[in-house]
């Protein structure tokens, strides 16, 4: 983390074991008031409080809507690592996007010429659980939207992307990759997972 949060010191399983027992004693809270409970936790300045955000957005995932996308941009902008920003992209914009892929694809062509990195990190990881479900052409589309930046978190999310859409579609990845300029690292953790099958 280079030392940019403070922590209460609460490893994740014992963090796991409380909110459990938190929600049991004093349940969830209305979807409504969800996005005030979520700023207010990444407002505090112990990073296990963003963890236990993302922990309730999870328990909220069969319930998340467009409506709430306003305060993801929020959170993804607000004390932003890869830790929460990943979590975010991942299972709460890859969520709402699968979803409602409307008001997904208006979040996504917003971000996607964002000056905030945190957010075009967003686009290229969101569907990185999406699997025969990916937008190939959306996916290369904003790959390229990023390739010449020299921003490490892009580099390194535009190879994890092509690496984990690799397991679904190797020849798409093999050529995209064979094709297009990409910075070194990014070509290297494309390839990655392919070259472990040769």
């Amino acid at each position: 983390m280079r030392d940019q949060f403070q922590f209460l010191g609460i490893k994740t399983p014992e963090r796991t074991t409380l909110f459990k027992q938190f929600v049991r004693a004093q349940g969830l809270p209305e979807l409504n008031g969800l996005p005030s409970v979520l700023l207010s936790l990444w407002a505090l300045p112990q990073r296990e409080f963003q963890y236990v955000g993302c922990d309730l957005l999870e328990r909220f995932r069969k319930q998340l809507i467009p409506d709430l996308l306003p305060t993801v941009e929020q959170l993804i902008t607000t004390q932003s690592w890869w830790d929460t920003v990943d979590n975010l992209a991942i299972h709460t914009v890859g969520e709402i996007y699968q979803r409602y892929p409307e008001a997904g694809r208006a979040a996504i062509e917003a971000w996607r010429c964002s000056d905030n990195m945190w957010l075009r990190r967003t686009t290229l990881l969101f569907q990185l659980m999406y699997k025969t479900a990916t937008d190939e052409g959306l996916l290369f589309a904003l790959i390229q939207d990023n390739a010449a930046s020299k921003e490490f978190f892009l580099q390194k999310a535009i190879g994890w992307a092509l690496r984990e859409y690799s397991k679904t579609n190797a020849q798409a990845v093999q050529e995209f990759v064979a094709t297009h300029s990409l910075a070194p690292l990014s070509r290297r953790e494309a390839l990655k997972w392919l070259q472990t099958r040769i």
